[in-house]
């Protein structure tokens, strides 16, 4: 796509279109139709969105734009136009989860994190793409297909959030909600060249969400900037009281390397720590524990949610979906747990390396996006499963609920890669502020509208 290594950074944010909204030099039904018109020139080529509600968009655009002239002003994302996964319930529109189990289920009802974004006066534009019941990392199996990474529509954005992510890197949205059970929202936000936050477990309400493994599962955000994923959190999420660890320059930040198990490209590797404010210090997490008792615990989870499914109409499920069921149906109960009793000890070796530095970081993904239907990706000469690759560096986080977010930090052979940082819960007010200093660092400044 033509100029798609621009999009990402050129794309104005929350806080200027607020300004142009506030100042009188745009409206909100002015960006509603914006972005409707950029769905609909790019979105057949991309396939981020499900489902368009313009009508729904354009009078929730003009109630916006009644409310500021009234002097009613709801905060940062007034008037904003925002996308929603096909997994979480929006009221009067399709809810599918990327499945033939549910097409044609319409939501009776909003999920508890649309309902905090209309109150903020966000515009709902759409249902953004889903990987199966969100059952996959590569994002492209789906009922509706796949989405497709902008930078290069041949490859994959990443799943299971991948409508939210293409939609933000292509501006159709300047915002979109997903979910992240093992790095849903940070892994797409890599692939396509954004930013996605994965919040601390339990900040962000999940009811009305489809759940995947409800012990993993968090509703986050993917936005143009790391800032704007701070402003849709603050606006949708119960942040824990927090506390600064210190200036963002002088942050102490960990460096968690590539491993045998954890596997990411020479170069890909490079880019991510050099987009660090400082010379990081290596350090080791427990990682491939953390990792092992994720495979058991989501596998264990999910096929819990769709046994019945998968015994009554196995037909309906995208094959490979179902093996992946099917595997999971495989896994002993006292693995499970196991797992869940770890779950403790692991947080609290993590609340001894805390003690040392502020963040940890490394690459999210350890690869660039692979192309759509790739199952196998060399890594500097030796070949990995595509799936485990994805989820190597971003899976365990969702284990013990710490925060973490993925910015851009520049490409290797055009395409984007990303930078992970995790913090402990409190700790998120430093980690937005080192991604302040990366994006500067990096020149990743957008224009006014």
């Amino acid at each position: 796509m033509a100029n798609a290594a621009r999009m990402s950074r050129d794309l104005p944010s929350v806080a200027e279109l607020g300004s142009a909204l506030r100042s009188g030099r745009a409206s909100a039904r002015e960006l509603a139709r914006r972005s409707l018109d950029a769905i609909a020139a790019r979105d057949a080529a991309l396939g981020a969105f499900v489902a368009v509600d313009a009508e729904g968009a354009m009078a929730a655009a003009a109630a916006a734009d009644a409310e500021l002239a009234a002097g009613t002003d709801r905060g940062p994302l007034h008037g904003i136009p925002v996308g929603v996964k096909d997994l979480i319930d929006v009221a009067g529109l399709p809810v599918t989860m990327g499945s033939a189990h549910f097409a044609g289920h319409v939501a009776a009802e909003d999920a508890a994190c649309v309902r905090r974004l209309r109150e903020a006066g966000a515009v709902i534009v759409g249902k953004t793409a889903t990987h199966e019941f969100a059952y996959g990392p590569t994002g492209d199996r789906s009922l509706q297909g796949p989405a497709r990474n902008p930078w290069d529509p041949a490859r994959m954005a990443g799943g299971s959030s991948s409508g939210s992510a293409v939609a933000v890197a292509a501006g159709m949205v300047p915002v979109a909600v997903g979910t992240d059970t093992g790095g849903s929202v940070r892994i797409p936000a890599a692939l396509c060249g954004v930013a996605g936050f994965k919040p601390a477990a339990g900040t962000v309400a999940d009811a009305g969400v489809f759940p995947l493994a409800q012990s993993l599962d968090h509703v986050g955000l993917l936005a143009t900037t790391a800032e704007d994923c701070l402003t849709a959190y603050l606006a949708i999420g119960s942040p824990p009281p927090g506390r600064r660890a210190g200036r963002a320059s002088r942050a102490r930040i960990g460096w968690v390397a590539p491993s045998s198990r954890r596997p990411a490209a020479e170069a890909v590797a490079a880019v991510a720590e050099r987009a660090l404010p400082a010379p990081p210090e290596p350090v080791e997490p427990p990682l491939d524990e953390l990792r092992d008792d994720f495979v058991a615990i989501q596998s264990s989870e999910a096929y819990a949610i769709h046994a019945d499914r998968v015994a009554d109409r196995p037909d309906r499920y995208d094959p490979e979906v179902l093996d992946r069921l099917k595997a999971a149906a495989r896994v002993p109960g006292w693995r499970y747990v196991r797992a869940m009793a770890a779950r403790d000890r692991h947080r609290a070796r993590l609340d001894a390396l805390f003690e040392r530095f502020d963040l940890l970081a490394s690459p999210t993904v350890g690869v660039t996006a692979p192309l759509l239907g790739e199952r196998v990706v060399a890594v500097d000469g030796a070949e990995h499963p595509v799936r485990d690759t994805l989820l190597a560096f971003t899976s365990p986080w969702n284990v013990v609920g710490h925060p973490a977010l993925s910015i851009p930090a520049g490409t290797v052979s055009g395409l984007p890669v990303g930078l992970q940082l995790v913090c402990p819960p409190g700790r998120e007010r430093l980690l937005f502020d080192v991604a302040a200093v990366v994006a500067h660092r990096l020149g990743a400044s957008t224009p006014t509208p």
